[in-house]
């Protein structure tokens, strides 16, 4: 197999997956795992059998996961998130800052999980909600919206 031929076909891929074809990302991804299997002239190497390995497992991951692949063009089209990047990085700068062990006051894995339902209920604006149905007549004078 050609890598350049092997390298477009894979961008092919990706770009079918982005879209959420993944019919046509399924079907092409078929047609090279079976170019990896059926070797012309001479046995594959251990390089090529390693990934025709690899490119079997994410055939069955994408044949497994086919009704959960998003159609990441459509939803950056519509200004929908594509990623989950922004909480995860607010998760590990929370988290990181107190789970290290040298730090001098650490928290527990409990109390890091309350801290983080705090904190998301406070992002989907939700926690002045929460201390009105806690503390019936509980008004908050001026509601504070915070971006994600």
């Amino acid at each position: 197999m050609d890598p350049e031929r092997v390298d477009a076909e894979l961008e092919r891929i990706k770009h079918f997956l982005w879209h959420g074809n993944t019919f046509r990302a399924l079907d092409l991804l078929d047609d090279l795992v079976e170019d990896f299997r059926d070797p012309v002239h001479r046995s594959p190497s251990d390089t090529q059998q390693a990934f025709s390995t690899r490119l079997g497992e994410f055939c069955g991951y994408i044949h497994g996961n086919d009704d959960q692949i998003p159609n990441y063009g459509e939803r950056h089209r519509c200004g929908e998130p594509v990623s989950s990047a922004t909480a995860e990085s607010a998760v590990d700068q929370v988290i990181s800052k107190r789970m290290v062990k040298k730090q001098q006051m650490r928290w527990s894995p409990r109390g890091a999980h309350l801290l983080l339902q705090v904190r998301t209920r406070v992002i989907n604006g939700d926690l002045a909600d929460d201390f009105a149905r806690w503390y019936p007549g509980f008004t908050t004078p001026g509601r504070v919206e915070f971006a994600a």
